[in-house]
């Protein structure tokens, strides 16, 4: 699955002032409930806190991931904030978070869910996108790099699996 698929510059907030986990959360289900007319705002909202409190979705170096499977969900989207300042966020590393991707997917398709959090997992280990990410100017800006970052990624994987 490509992030274009799931993500449009529109579910993207940069610069954004947040004081919380809480408020982080409450601000990915605004964008997701934008999109869907089968959810509410605090429907998606109470998923992704339910995640949570299973353990947090920190990855460290500045990332979280939060992530929920929603009984109603019809389709797979993705939501991303840039904070202005990191947020204590229970990270792995116990560092502030300022770059979330968010994703909400149907409650029976875990594959797919798994799938798309290895692909997330695995761009934001990466340095190199990470600072690229946070000094980049505007949403606009983001979204081109993460769809263009992906595709490049994909290519780079296709090239050294193709036989020769």
């Amino acid at each position: 699955m490509r992030i274009s698929d799931i993500l449009s510059p529109e579910r993207m907030l940069c610069n954004v002032q947040a004081s919380s986990k809480k408020r982080v959360l409450e601000y990915f289900s605004r964008l997701l409930a934008t999109e869907t007319s089968s959810l509410t705002t605090r429907e998606i909202f109470e998923s992704l806190l339910s995640r949570e409190r299973l353990g947090s979705t920190g990855l460290g170096r500045g990332v979280a991931i939060p992530h929920a499977r929603v009984p109603d969900c019809q389709l797979t989207l993705a939501a991303f904030v840039q904070l202005e300042q990191g947020i204590d966020y229970d990270a792995i590393d116990r560092q502030p978070v300022d770059l979330l991707f968010a994703l909400m997917v149907p409650e029976n398709c875990t594959e797919e869910h798994l799938q798309i959090l290895a692909m997330l997992a695995e761009m934001f280990s990466n340095e190199k996108f990470r600072e690229t990410l946070r000094n980049l100017p505007d949403c606009q800006a983001k979204y081109a790099f993460m769809v263009e970052w992906q595709a490049t990624q994909q290519a780079s994987s296709d090239s050294l699996s193709s036989p020769l």
